[in-house]
C-alpha cells in the first residue's frame, strides 16, 4: 500500500478533530431536574371507611291517651329541649272523669267512716256480752269492704289524674323535632297515632362496617399490643370527612364495635361518637371516616410527583453526584402528610428526582438541584386525617 503524503494526512486528521469538537459543542446540556432526600420519619397508617351519621337518641312522639288533638305547641323543624310542651289533647271528657272518679273516691271514704264506727261500736258491745260474735265479724267484714273500695277509687282518681297529665304531650328528649304529623281536630289513637319525630344531634353517632381483611390485620396488632376495634372501641380517635370540602375533618372517638361478624356480609360494625355543637352533622349524612390501622412504624415518604411509571411497575429515580439516574422499581402505600409511603424498594439514603421526570431519558444524565423536603406537605393530621385510598401497588 503506497505511503499518503504527509500533507494528506495532516489535512485528515485537521478535518477529523474539527468535527470531533464541532460535534461536542453541539451536544445539549444536561437537563436540570429538582432531587431531594426522602422524608424518613415515624407514621401510623389509617384505614378508611365509609358510612352513615345516625343519631344517638330517636323517638317517635305518640299519645297515651286518646282523643281529639287540640293544640299544638311548636314550629316543625324547630329545636326542642325535654318538658317542652307539644301537643295537647282535647281534656274535656277527661276532666269529666276525673270529677266521677273524685266523687266516687268521697262516697267510700264515707262509707269507709260509718263502717269503721259500726265495728269500734260492735266490738264494745261485744266485750260486755251486748253483741253477738257473729255481727261483730260481720261489722269486721264491712270494714275491710269499705277500706278496700277506698283503696279502688283512690287507685281510679290517680288513673284520672295521670290520663289528664297525658293529654298534655312533652318532648322526651331535647334534641330537633320533624314536622307535625296531624293536624288538630284529628283522632288520636292512644299508642298507635305518631304525632311527630326527635332526634338528638348533640354528640352524634357515626356507624360504619370493618371487613374480614382489616378485622383480621387489627386483630394481630390486637395480639401485639391491643386493638381499641378489639375492645369494643376503646376510645381510638378518629376523623370523619362529608362531601362538603370546606367543612374540616371532624374529630371524634370509637366507642362502640359489634360481639361478632355478619354470616352474609362478613363485616362488623363499628361505631364512633362525635361532638357536634353547631349541629352540622345531621342524621342520615354519608361520610368518610379515617381509623388507625397500624402500630406506628419508620417509613419512606416521597412526593406523588416523584414516582413515575415502568409499564406494570411504579419507579422512582435516584440521581448520583455525577447526574446519572437510575430506576428503583417500589412498592406504595397509603399517603400520609401529603407524601406517599415507600412500602419496599428504598432505603431512605438515595437522592431522587421530585421534580422534572419528564427531561430524564435513558442514558442522558442531569443536573442535579437539591431541595430539602419538609417533614410534613399538607395540614392533614394523621392518622385521622391520612387518606388511605393508596393501598399496596
Amino acid at each position: 500500500m503506497p505511503m499518503l503524503p504527509r500533507a494528506v494526512l495532516f489535512i485528515c486528521l485537521t478535518t477529523a478533530f474539527s468535527s470531533a469538537q464541532a460535534l461536542a459543542q453541539s451536544a445539549p446540556p444536561a437537563p436540570p431536574v429538582t432531587v431531594a432526600k426522602p422524608v424518613v420519619r415515624e407514621v401510623v397508617d389509617s384505614d378508611e371507611f365509609i358510612g352513615r351519621f345516625q343519631a344517638v337518641d330517636e323517638v317517635s312522639v305518640r299519645s297515651r291517651v286518646g282523643g281529639y288533638l287540640q293544640e299544638v305547641h311548636f314550629k316543625d323543624g324547630s329545636m326542642v329541649k325535654q318538658g317542652d310542651l307539644l301537643f295537647v289533647i282535647d281534656q274535656r271528657p277527661f276532666i269529666t272523669t276525673l270529677n266521677e272518679s273524685t266523687a266516687a273516691l268521697e262516697v267510700a271514704k264515707s262509707s269507709l267512716t260509718l263502717a269503721d264506727a259500726q265495728f269500734k261500736r260492735a266490738e264494745s258491745l261485744a266485750t260486755t256480752g251486748s253483741q253477738s260474735a257473729s255481727t261483730l265479724d260481720d261489722r269486721r267484714r264491712d270494714l275491710i269492704s269499705a277500706q278496700a273500695n277506698v283503696r279502688g277509687a283512690q287507685a281510679t282518681v290517680d288513673r284520672a289524674n295521670l290520663d289528664m297529665d297525658f293529654t298534655r304531650i312533652t318532648a322526651p328528649l331535647s334534641g330537633r323535632i320533624d314536622r307535625r304529623l296531624i293536624s288538630v281536630g284529628n283522632l288520636v289513637q292512644a299508642d298507635q297515632t305518631v304525632l311527630t319525630t326527635i332526634v338528638s344531634l348533640d354528640p352524634i353517632d357515626f356507624y360504619f362496617d370493618v371487613d374480614e381483611r382489616r378485622l383480621l390485620s387489627y386483630a394481630d396488632e390486637a395480639r401485639k399490643n391491643g386493638s381499641a376495634l378489639q375492645q369494643g372501641g376503646g376510645g381510638l380517635d378518629v376523623a370523619v370527612t362529608i362531601a362538603d370540602s370546606r367543612q374540616k375533618p371532624f374529630k371524634g372517638k370509637l366507642d362502640f364495635a359489634e360481639n361478632r361478624v355478619d354470616n352474609e356480609t362478613g363485616t362488623i360494625r363499628v361505631r364512633a361518637r362525635f361532638p357536634n355543637p353547631d349541629l352540622v352533622l345531621q342524621p342520615g349524612l354519608f361520610g368518610r371516616i379515617q381509623v388507625q390501622g397500624s402500630n406506628s412504624y419508620k417509613a419512606i415518604l416521597v412526593p406523588d410527583e416523584a414516582i413515575g411509571s415502568d409499564q406494570n411497575q411504579r419507579v422512582v429515580y435516584t440521581v448520583d453526584t455525577a447526574g446519572n439516574v437510575t430506576p428503583k422499581s417500589v412498592r406504595l402505600g397509603p399517603k400520609l402528610y401529603g407524601y406517599r409511603v415507600i412500602r419496599d424498594g428504598m432505603t431512605g439514603d438515595e437522592t431522587v428526582v421530585v421534580n422534572g421526570l419528564m427531561r430524564i431519558r435513558p442514558g442522558v444524565k442531569v443536573t442535579p438541584q437539591l431541595i430539602e423536603l419538609p417533614q410534613q406537605a399538607t395540614d392533614d393530621e394523621p392518622p385521622a386525617q391520612a387518606d388511605a385510598q393508596g393501598t399496596s401497588q
